[in-house]
Formats: C-alpha cells, structure tokens, sequence
C-alpha cells in the first residue's frame, strides 16, 4: 500500500470516529431536550445513536463530559444568533443592544431553554458559568471597546462592565426560563435591559448627531 493509500485509510478512519461522536451529542442533545440530563440514562443515549457503551466511553469519559461539550455547542449557536442580529442593524449601539436580544430571545427556544439554561447550571455548576464567560465577556468587551472608540461611551475599563452586563443577561436568561410565560417575562425583563444598558449607549449616542 503506498503512502496515498495509507493517508486516505487513516482520514477514512477519522471520519468514521468523527461520526461516532456526531452520532452520540445528537442522540444525547435530542433525550436531553425530551426528558432533561438526570431522566436521560447514558444506555438511553447510546441505544438511541445505535452504539454502544463502548463508544460513549471512547469518546467522552461520562455522561456528564457528553453533556458538557452538548452545553458548549449550544452556547455556539447563541453566538451565531448574536452574530446575525448585529449584522441586521446599521448603528453600533443598535447592533450592540440586538446581540444582548439575541441571547436572552435564546431562552424562548424550549430546548435552548430546558437543556442550556436550566439543566447547564444545575449539571455543571461553575463550569457552566466558565463555558459561558468563555463564549461571551471577549466578546462583550469587543463591543464595549469599538463603543468608546467611535464615542459612544466614555473611555473605561471594559473588563468590568462586560462581566456586569453578561451578569445582568444571564439573570434576565434565567428569569424568562423560570417564568410560566416565557413571553410575558421576556418583554419585560428586555425592557428593564433597554432602561439599564440601552438608554444609556443611546444616551450618549444622541450627542454624537
């Protein structure tokens, strides 16, 4: 077998294992969605991907890290969904305040809502916190930083602010998740944010016309 051979057995290989693990977050991502982390059984996830405990155990070191990496693909999409909302607006401040939307419209999806905010925390406890800040204080303080670059808030650390204002989603997150009228909570808890961060970005904003 020549060394072409050998290259497209070994990436054939990978593929095969690549599938496996998609095989096994997708099966677990849909029992945690239908039944929640603590009614889901790791023989459940396994029978529903159509593996075996083998597998799981080749890939993930337990149910627990399965659902970690199942938390930290989710938290991408929100970022995803973040993304889209900011390049829909025009004005810094405007797509600034539809990103911090974005994440807290996140918790109206049941699925976002049962597995990512209510199960994450309670699963994971301060890691879920950690996958968090990972995603989204570098991503806060990048906003704040072209904010006070085209004078939309005065020059300060961001560092601090971004770690209050990613505070204040995930309490308007959790609030809407733990609400019997995710819809109702949603809009008001969204307009407390305008009148904390939005009124004050667009405050500033309006001297600049």
């Amino acid at each position: 077998m020549n060394v072409n051979e050998n290259n497209k057995g070994r990436r054939t290989q990978a593929e095969r294992r690549a599938a496996t693990r998609r095989a096994l977050l997708d099966a677990a991502r849909e029992l945690f969605a239908e039944k929640g982390y603590h009614e889901t059984s790791a023989e459940e996830i396994v029978r529903r991907a159509g593996l075996t405990r083998g597998a799981l155990y080749h890939h993930f070191e337990d149910k627990r890290d399965l659902f970690r990496v199942v938390v930290d693909e989710m938290e991408s999409e929100i970022d995803e969904e973040i993304e889209a909302a900011e390049r829909a607006e025009a004005e810094l401040p405007e797509a600034v305040m539809a990103g911090y939307r974005a994440f807290v419209d996140a918790v109206l999806d049941p699925e976002m809502k049962r597995t990512f905010f209510l199960d994450g925390p309670s699963v994971l406890g301060w890691e879920w916190r950690e996958i968090d800040a990972r995603h989204a204080v570098g991503k806060i303080e990048e906003g704040l930083e072209a904010l006070i670059a085209e004078g939309y808030i005065e020059p300060q650390p961001v560092g601090p602010l971004a770690r209050l204002i990613n505070g204040a989603l995930l309490e308007a997150a959790f609030f809407v998740a733990d609400s019997d009228d995710p819809q109702t909570a949603r809009d008001q808890v969204w307009g407390a944010m305008e009148r904390l961060v939005g009124d004050f970005i667009r405050r500033r904003a309006s001297t600049k016309r």
